[in-house]
């Protein structure tokens, strides 16, 4: 569907002839200098506020040649009087009047529409930024999860290996484990047969060691009677030994009594025996003197009263 123009060709010419009489140039009279001098593509566009200038500048010769060359003051009747000519002049200028007014408020709702449409160029503009702005985000996210992609992908390969090596090692297991389970239930039942024929052993035994203890306290209980009597024995054995070795004792302090007093008598004969001997020693003199008599009684006595 084709674009529409942005303005009219008779806006355009409406343009026009505004920008003519408000230069106070007549368009019958006007020569291609002074409509150049008056209108242009420039002026013309700043005017409507929009259009094209190649389009403008079309429009822009075509009334150049219908005001200038074509002639429209031969076609206006030159002899017109003085006050036709004047209310002819104040007619033009009131449609001239109402042309530019219709000019200025096309004017105006050209200028609100540009505005609408820069508010909504700022804001598609800014919106074209804000996505812009999430566009690299998401493109940075994308590539990060692009990455932890292929991170996860590299530890899902890993973890399969790893899978596939623990699924062998438990197939391992499990062939390791019904041999070992195997294994245990013979065990199992040689155990058995072993524990029966232990148990029977421990209960012939049990009643053998039955018979022997029973044996044993007996002849225990035998010995224990008699030690008990060999005991009392001894015992009577015993207090009568203490009995004589208390009499025993007393005859040897008694005999140790008088083995003292003939002790003290004959170291008392032995000094009377020495006095004399003495005694007669003086009376015989000094030249007469004999050998001492022994003193060996006397000191084998002393020997003995000191024990």
């Amino acid at each position: 569907m084709a674009r529409p123009a942005a303005v009219t060709p008779e806006q355009i010419r409406a343009t026009v002839l505004a920008m003519l009489a408000e230069t106070g140039s007549d368009a019958t009279q006007s020569s291609p200098a002074r409509f150049r001098q008056a209108v242009s593509v420039r002026r013309l566009r700043a005017r409507l506020g929009a259009g094209d200038p190649a389009m403008l500048s079309r429009h822009l010769n075509a009334i150049e040649a219908e005001l200038v060359h074509a002639g429209l003051g031969e076609v206006a009747l030159p002899a017109l009087p003085p006050p036709v000519a004047e209310q002819m002049q104040a007619l033009w200028q009131a449609a001239v009047a109402v042309q530019l007014d219709e000019v200025v408020r096309l004017k105006k709702e050209a200028k609100q529409t540009a505005d609408v449409a820069d508010a909504a160029r700022r804001d598609a503009d800014v919106r074209c930024e804000m996505l812009r702005m999430e566009l690299a985000e998401l493109r940075g996210q994308l590539a990060a999860r692009d990455a932890e992609l292929v991170e996860r992908r590299a530890d899902c390969r890993a973890m399969k290996e790893r899978a596939e090596t623990l699924t062998a090692s438990a197939t391992e297991l499990r062939s390791q484990i019904d041999a070992t389970q195997a294994a245990l239930a013979t065990a199992r039942t040689a155990h058995a047969a072993e524990l029966a024929d232990v148990h029977a052993r421990y209960e012939g035994l049990s009643r053998q060691l039955l018979r022997e203890t029973e044996h044993q306290r007996q002849a225990h209980s035998s010995a224990h009677q008699r030690l008990t009597q060999q005991l009392d024995d001894a015992r009577v054995r015993l207090a009568a030994l203490e009995g004589l070795r208390e009499q025993l004792f007393t005859e040897l302090a008694a005999e140790r009594d008088v083995h003292q007093r003939a002790e003290a008598e004959a170291s008392a004969l032995a000094t009377v025996v020495a006095e004399q001997h003495h005694a007669l020693q003086a009376l015989a003199g000094p030249s007469a003197a004999s050998p001492a008599p022994p003193t060996g009684r006397p000191r084998a006595a002393r020997r003995r009263s000191a024990r």
